[in-house]
């Protein structure tokens, strides 16, 4: 497993596009400057090593490939409703109903929700967390979304269509505000044990879409 102090540096995107690039042909030419703002903003609410951990709703792999390259992590597990997983990651990968994750009680140690939960149905969402936190011991991590209104929702919906048309990923979405996002937790068993944001964007791109609709939390077990 890695040391805490070898992976809490800085992710730059030029050493992500490294990994990245080995299962994406697009990031041989592009720079990941979000996916490794995404990374970064989970590093700064990590909490400490996790021998396993699963990522939830991982689409084609890459950010759970790079969690396990990067992270303090030893194995990774990555789920998904649909298989769209490239075929050289080397972590492990499984396609789920989206319900019932098909793994033991405490089965992992952490678990990642990576710009998932918007796309899961509101009613469903409670349900979801809850069977995470069957099968991870410790914290949940979510890299998510952040609206103060309708504005922001038309904001984010953009966004969601320029990050996720060209993978065949989901539009539908219902965006969490604050306090949409404390209830949540409560409701699945967790409190809110830190959050954070990032710099996704600069200008003129980040007057368009504001920074502040980053948001990353941990989830701790109450």
């Amino acid at each position: 497993m890695k040391s805490v102090d070898q992976t809490m540096a800085r992710i730059s995107p030029g050493a992500l596009q490294t990994i990245l690039g080995r299962h994406l042909a697009m990031y041989r030419t592009k720079l990941p400057i979000y996916q490794s703002a995404l990374l970064n903003s989970l590093l700064d609410v990590w909490a400490g090593r996790h021998a396993r951990l699963i990522d939830v709703g991982g689409g084609t792999g890459v950010i759970a490939q790079a969690m396990a390259e990067l992270f303090p992590v030893e194995q990774v597990q990555t789920v998904d409703l649909v298989d769209r997983f490239c075929s050289t990651l080397s972590v492990a990968t499984r396609q789920y109903d989206g319900r019932h994750l098909p793994f033991a009680d405490r089965a992992f140690d952490a678990a990642t929700l990576n710009n998932v939960l918007h796309h899961v149905p509101v009613d469903e969402r409670a349900g979801l967390l809850q069977e995470i936190r069957r099968v991870a011991a410790g914290p949940l991590y979510i890299k998510d979304h952040l609206s103060c209104g309708s504005i922001d929702n038309l904001r984010l919906t953009a966004l969601d269509a320029i990050g996720n048309i060209p993978f065949g990923g989901m539009l539908w979405a219902h965006y969490l505000s604050a306090r949409e996002w404390e209830g949540l937790a409560a409701s699945a068993g967790y409190r809110i044990g830190a959050r954070t944001g990032g710099i996704y964007r600069t200008n003129p791109y980040a007057l368009i879409f504001p920074n502040r609709l980053e948001i990353t939390l941990r989830f701790d077990p109450i």
